[in-house]
């Protein structure tokens, strides 16, 4: 189960911005799009999700898909109709509905402010209630850009704890962040991008030890900003 990128080009305004990039996404269980502000990491993701259409070269992937940004996008509905909504779109039976939008926020801890209008919570839940609809949907590829970048260290550590249970669960997940710390916790491979350029592609625990560039070397050392 994975995603295939095979000669990926991203170009604006004559500004090459992505690639060539060529690599396999979602092949473990939790990917880490990793490198420093500026990298290509959230146009990358764009690109993978179909959000924007490559310069050149394909995508390629026939797994269903969702994907959660850094500023959760939420309707201006409860917390449950949220969850609700992403679930009509995705052809779920009425019938059926109620017990998958419990199943979601009981996961997430949301379940006791169904009734909450989704803007009401705070940045954590909101980034939790994202997940939850994410979720409901059952993506086989979920792709995830900064979500916790906003957040304060309670929620990010409830947002990554989900995360991990997701991909524990069987939803690949491919994630972005500039945060050196969060992808030693939680991630199982490492994809270093650095203007535009996929530098390196290696399981997380040899990235660590031993950064194969002298770029990623510089950013896992904290002296690479740009």
């Amino acid at each position: 189960m994975s995603m295939r990128l095979e000669q990926v080009t991203f170009i604006r305004a004559d500004r090459l911005l992505v690639g060539p990039i060529d690599a396999e996404l979602a092949a473990v269980p939790l990917s880490v799009i990793l490198g420093p502000n500026g990298a290509g990491k959230s146009l990358l993701l764009r690109l993978c999700h179909g959000l924007l259409k490559p310069t050149a070269g394909r995508v390629y992937c026939t797994l269903r898909q969702a994907m959660i940004f850094q500023k959760p996008v939420l309707l201006r509905r409860t917390v449950a109709a949220n969850v609700g909504f992403a679930l009509a779109l995705s052809g779920i039976r009425w019938r059926d509905r109620k017990n998958r939008v419990e199943q979601a926020l009981s996961m997430t801890g949301l379940l006791s402010k169904a009734r909450q209008p989704a803007h009401s919570l705070s940045g954590g839940e909101q980034q939790l209630l994202a997940l939850a609809r994410a979720w409901a949907t059952s993506p086989e590829i979920l792709l995830m850009d900064e979500p916790t970048a906003s957040l304060d260290p309670a929620a990010t550590d409830a947002v990554e704890r989900l995360v991990c249970q997701l991909s524990e669960n069987g939803t690949r997940i491919v994630m972005t962040t500039h945060d050196l710390a969060q992808a030693r916790r939680i991630a199982h491979q490492i994809l270093f991008l650095h203007h535009g350029k996929l530098l390196e592609q290696s399981p997380a625990t040899l990235f660590f030890r031993e950064p194969g560039t002298q770029e990623a070397h510089a950013f896992v050392d904290g002296v690479l900003n740009w």
